[in-house]
């Protein structure tokens, strides 16, 4: 059994189109709407197409709405895909066969071109480069909301996950680390219908913090160590500057290597809990 679940938040405009080509396109499936504290004719629309509605009296965010809807799933794969019209129907079958193919994740990867203007293309891609180079795989799209997965294995990860928007990140950098089968399926991607939830100057700093989860969620190490060297670097350049300026060790000098000692053992220490945080009961 396969369900199929959307978090919406005032999406009422694109789930009347959404929901009657979901029905026809999947109809076997379990098909759950995540209603996360909307205010518009949400919970009405599903109740018309039979559709099952997990309702919240208020906004949890779009990772909680993720948690409830994983944990009320009764399909062995989880489809997860936005409720803002982005995704087309069709393209769930895509997935599916890949997933078929023997992988636990299968993505939906987005092209230039799909992405939500420039600022935000280019933030995926840094974020992409950099979860590549953690991981030592390609990360295609690291931030796609579109994915299929094996309902088992997802929910070992849901106490890591989020209430709020980077749950992809997350639970793509759990399944790295955990050794699962992750593919990319490049799909289309349609302009959304309504206004996105998500605002540049609100949002920034967060997604600047996804850059550090990307890290402690993997190998913390190889944030803190290049960070280590680099202050060894400095350290060692203004010990041999002062000392053929002025003869001395200043503090400085010391400072800067206390600095890279500091910030290696708390990569060792980061390390051994991020091994602790994956290890399963026996």
């Amino acid at each position: 059994m396969i369900s199929i679940i959307l978090p919406a938040k005032n999406e009422a405009a694109a789930l009347r189109g959404l929901l009657p080509k979901l029905r026809s396109c999947q109809p076997a499936a379990e098909i759950i709407v995540v209603d996360d504290g909307s205010t518009d004719a949400t919970r009405e629309l599903c109740a018309e197409s039979g559709v099952k509605c997990l309702s919240s009296p208020y906004s949890m965010g779009n990772g909680a709405a993720i948690k409830r809807g994983a944990r009320a799933a009764g399909g062995e794969i989880l489809v997860f895909m936005d409720a803002d019209g982005q995704h087309a129907p069709e393209d769930i079958q895509r997935l599916l066969e890949r997933l078929s193919a023997g992988f636990d994740m299968v993505v939906g990867s987005r092209s230039w071109s799909g992405q939500a203007g420039m600022g935000r293309g280019l933030a995926n891609t840094l974020y992409n480069r950099i979860a590549s180079w953690m991981t030592g795989f390609q990360v295609q799209d690291l931030t796609s909301g579109f994915r299929a997965v094996r309902a088992e294995k997802f929910r070992e990860f849901l106490y890591l996950m989020p209430n709020g928007f980077s749950y992809p990140t997350t639970v793509t950098m759990a399944f790295f680390r955990s050794a699962y089968a992750v593919a990319y399926q490049p799909v289309p991607v349609a302009a959304r219908i309504g206004k996105s939830h998500i605002r540049p100057l609100r949002d920034g700093l967060r997604f600047l913090l996804i850059i550090f989860k990307i890290a402690t969620l993997y190998s913390p190490v190889k944030l803190f160590v290049p960070a280590s060297l680099a202050f060894f670097t400095l350290g060692l350049g203004y010990y041999a500057y002062t000392f053929a300026t002025i003869h001395r060790f200043t503090n400085m000098s010391l400072l800067l290597f206390s600095a890279a000692v500091i910030v290696f053992l708390i990569g060792l220490i980061s390390e051994q809990i991020t091994a602790l945080t994956y290890k399963r009961e026996g």
